[in-house]
């Protein structure tokens, strides 16, 4: 099956011309060692990974859905039917008296209807303990052997049959409305209905009994306010009334308001106010008699004749008239004239002294009636000046006596506020709208409503999923292994550059024949995009490697080399796996072991292959020492000629953890590729692993995944499609196994 020395080979020419390239340093085409295992991208929780975890997951998702299904079977099976009455109320907030403003008729107004603290209170009332005790005590539950079978006393019986009702009550009040809805549930249909409309008829009563309670607390607050208000108003009475006895105030009248108008209600007030008017009337009085005296006196006789003379001028005027009647007859000396004229004169004189003494008389009486007017007006001015002082005096007096007067008046009107007050509490008390009427009465279920076996196969199957769906999602994190394209990029910050899907047969070397499978595809795609890690292309020498054994390495080796013939490339691959070969030949002098240890040429160990333009070099006899082997300077000029004859060299490497080989191995060569096993190689190994090969000076150009699922990646349909065989790339059973596994993939060139 191995060919010998005369395998086709390239050109000589071409060989050396091929050396003098290889010879050269190897670039850096811009890929830089990463940090440790810190430096890796945590995942992000989004609908891509979840899909993905649940497709992966599947069957621990669906075994948690059926478990919680079959959970809530059990659950219904085993619960007790429950009987739900209910009662419905109407509540209805009762109006408050508050003070009106002017715009406000009728002096009051009424509280507002909604009012949220007046409906949190009444709920949290209808579920209080104390109603629950009444409902207890008023139906006589500690009665009911159902609800004592321990035959407790009647106080613990009582208690715990509250504790039964408050605990089945719930009170729901219904939106936008003043109507409450209160229900309870128990095992028996007859119960639950006796139940809740006790609740209700305690509730109502435990209100009316409340509000009487208040009404006649006010009422004993009103009569204690009363009874302190009257002895303050007795007191004030009384200390008035010793101010004014002491101070000897007399008051004759009040003012508008109920009071004291001031000095004018006093007697000195009043005798002030009588001697005022005395004393205008007596001023006006002297002031009439001085003017009458004063025109007396001026007026002399001439003013007015007395009474007496009156018959005198009446003589007088008789006898001048006669006389100037005679006078045309008798001449003036004519005795008869002559008498006539000396009786007119002398009753004329009589006629002036009667009226010169009757003017003496009045202007005497007159100066006598003007000096009394006077000294009656000195007398009441004096009197007057004497009590103004008095008044005065008394006014300061008074100024306590109000005082004490506006504390009598206060204290009154108190008084009968109260009184009042008290008077329409003792009409109205209790009297008005009830905070609650029944609008529906609980009757008796038809039916139990739980338990419902659909709705709670609904719930465990909804509950079962999510713990499922959460038990997946904590596996996925805690096993934190690379499984996808992402992780590869993200975890091990490096490219990603295929992907290999799981293989159908048991011997993956069948598989790989057949040019239009998935799994000849998956490695094609790799080595075509092999060709756009450097500037020049693929790599000339390439080293491929793992975290661990059993990665399909070995595997990816071969077919990444056949894979470079397909594309038109000459490609050699070197097992330098010398601890556990995995291509032999059959043949002892022939491999990379023997060519290390002696003279021989790179062209003497070279076999050619069933497949155009690759050729192989085993493993060869497992030497000793395989690190000292190639850290020798015999390993260095071989891969330079191997490199020079040939357009690819894919070293077979062994696994990076726990052995020297492989970072010895990636110093040398141009790339190194790491094969990473999806859902099974963790991500701290394969990042330590970089680390080793990097610290050695690897070019990592990328990874590839074996095994890999698309559909449990990303949840959709493109991919290969072949899932779920067995791990064809793991090192099944020993190594004499695996051997003749892949020693069918090399023949005889000649």
């Amino acid at each position: 099956m191995a060919s010998g020395e005369g395998a086709d080979h390239p050109p000589l020419a071409v060989q050396a011309e091929r050396r003098q390239s290889i010879a050269a340093p190897i670039p850096d085409h811009g890929y830089h060692s990463y940090g440790g295992y810190g430096a890796t991208q945590s995942r992000e929780l989004s609908l891509a990974l979840l899909w993905r975890v649940a497709l992966e997951w599947r069957w621990l998702i669906l075994a948690a859905a059926g478990v919680g299904t079959a959970g809530a079977v059990l659950l219904t099976l085993l619960s007790p039917l429950l009987y739900r009455s209910t009662a419905t109320i109407e509540l209805n907030p009762p109006s408050v008296e508050v003070l009106a403003d002017e715009s406000t008729k009728g002096g009051r107004q009424s509280a507002a209807r909604n009012d949220v603290t007046f409906l949190g209170t009444q709920l949290e009332l209808l579920g209080s303990r104390a109603i629950a005790e009444r409902t207890a005590q008023n139906l006589d539950l500690a009665a009911d052997p159902t609800l004592n079978p321990k035959h407790r006393d009647r106080a613990a019986a009582t208690e715990a049959a509250a504790g039964f009702v408050q605990g089945g009550t719930s009170v729901h009040l219904q939106p936008q409305s003043m109507v409450v809805r209160v229900s309870f549930v128990a095992r028996d249909p007859q119960l639950a209905a006796k139940v809740v409309n006790g609740v209700v008829d305690a509730y109502i009563a435990t209100n009316l009994e409340r509000r009487y309670q208040s009404s006649s607390y006010a009422r004993e607050f009103l009569q204690r306010q009363i009874a302190n208000t009257r002895r303050d108003l007795e007191r004030s009475e009384l200390q008035l009334t010793a101010y004014a006895q002491q101070q000897r105030l007399i008051s004759t009248g009040s003012g508008p308001n109920g009071g004291d108008a001031g000095d004018t209600n006093s007697l000195m007030g009043n005798s002030l106010i009588a001697l005022n008017n005395a004393l205008a009337a007596t001023q006006a009085r002297r002031i009439a008699a001085e003017q009458r005296y004063r025109e007396a006196v001026v007026g002399g006789s001439t003013t007015e004749s007395s009474a007496n003379a009156a018959p005198l001028r009446a003589q007088i005027a008789a006898l001048q008239a006669e006389y100037q009647q005679k006078l045309p007859t008798f001449r003036p000396d004519y005795p008869e004239m002559v008498a006539l004229k000396a009786r007119i004169d002398a009753l004329q004189a009589s006629a002036v002294a009667e009226t010169r003494n009757a003017a003496s008389d009045r202007v005497g009486s007159l100066r006598q009636e003007y000096q009394a007017a006077r000294a009656e007006e000195d007398r009441l001015r004096a009197r007057v000046n004497g009590l103004s002082s008095s008044v005065l005096d008394q006014r300061g007096r008074l100024i306590r006596y109000n005082i004490l007067r506006r504390d009598v008046d206060t204290n009154r009107t108190l008084y009968d506020a109260l009184l009042q007050r008290y008077k329409e509490i003792g009409v109205a008390g209790g009297v008005g709208t009830a905070v609650a009427s029944v609008v529906d009465r609980g009757v008796v279920p038809g039916g139990a409503f739980s338990p419902r076996l659909s709705l709670n196969v609904m719930i465990g199957a909804v509950l079962g999923l999510v713990a499922g769906l959460l038990a997946a999602l904590a596996l996925e994190f805690i096993n934190d292994t690379i499984k996808s394209p992402d992780d590869v990029r993200n975890k091990l910050q490096i490219p990603f550059l295929g992907g290999i899907p799981s293989v159908r047969s048991a011997r993956p070397i069948d598989e790989l024949k057949d040019l239009a499978s998935p799994l000849t595809e998956a490695y094609l795609s790799t080595a075509s995009a092999m060709q756009f890690v450097t500037d020049g292309g693929a790599p000339k020498t390439l080293l491929v490697t793992s975290t661990r054994a059993a990665e399909g390495k070995s595997t990816s080796a071969w077919a990444l080399a056949w894979s470079f013939t397909r594309l038109g490339k000459t490609a050699l691959l070197i097992d330098a796996d010398m601890r556990r070969p995995a291509f032999v030949t059959g043949r002892e002098n022939i491999g990379l072991s023997h060519v290390l240890t002696s003279t021989g040429s790179l062209s003497e160990h070279v076999l050619k292959t069933e497949v155009e333009g690759l050729w192989i070099m085993p493993a060869g006899v497992v030497p000793p020492s395989p690190p000292e082997l190639i850290a020798s300077s015999r390993f260095a000029a071989l891969l330079a000629d191997a490199a020079a004859t040939f357009d690819v060299v894919v070293i077979d490497g062994p696994p990076i953890l726990g052995l020297a080989d492989s970072p010895l191995l990636s110093s040398l060569v141009h790339a190194t590729l790491m094969v990473v096993e999806s859902g099974r190689t963790r991500t701290r190994p394969a990042i330590e692993a970089q680390n080793r090969v990097r610290t050695a000076g690897a070019h990592i150009v990328g990874a590839i995944l074996t095994r890999y699922a698309p559909q449990a990646s990303y949840g959709y349909g493109y991919g290969y499609g072949y899932g779920g065989a067995r791990d064809a790339y793991s090192y099944v059973g020993d190594s004499k196994d695996k051997q003749r596994r892949i020693m069918l993939m090399v023949h005889d060139a000649d």
